[in-house]
């Protein structure tokens, strides 16, 4: 009886070791991935916007400065864009008057310095003193104020 309880003792003794080594190993791990994701962001650039095309190849090109920006309404949010592309007011689109479809366009607030990059998906804006249609969402990460509805801004285009 005395031998099963030891064996019994030891048994537990040696799960319990194996399991508390794998567990360590899995929080060594975890520290490490953690580690290296804050590492890589700080690589990133300051202006990155998480769900920005900012992974686009290539060099940007002047194209308008002194261009006159808005954002599209939040009605149109869902509604099919000239494209045939669903407009979605969370993403990183814009409508112009004659860039291709597909053309990413860095924008810059002239106020502020900061920029989004963006993808051309719909034809816009239809008042004569706008250039460029941002989606919500970009120009909310512009605008120097939340309730302006217009903004100065910088155009370029990303040479391929």
């Amino acid at each position: 009886m005395i031998k099963k309880l030891i064996t019994l003792f030891f048994s537990i003794s040696i799960v319990g070791l194996v399991m508390s080594q794998n567990l360590l190993v899995t929080k060594q791990i975890v520290t490490v991935s953690k580690d290296s994701i804050n590492k890589n962001k700080a690589l990133l650039p300051q202006e990155f916007i998480p769900d920005s095309l900012f992974s686009a190849k290539g060099k940007f090109k002047f194209y308008k400065k002194d261009a006159r920006a808005s954002y599209y309404a939040s009605k149109f949010h869902g509604k099919k864009t000239a494209s045939g592309k669903k407009y979605d007011q969370t993403k990183y689109t814009a409508a112009h008057k004659k860039l291709p479809f597909g053309t990413i366009v860095r924008v810059t607030n002239e106020a502020n310095g900061k920029s989004v990059i963006l993808e051309i998906n719909d034809r816009g804006p239809f008042v004569r003193s706008r250039e460029i249609d941002l989606s919500k969402r970009a120009f909310m990460e512009i605008a120097s104020s939340k309730s302006s509805g217009l903004v100065k801004v910088t155009m370029e285009v990303l040479q391929k």
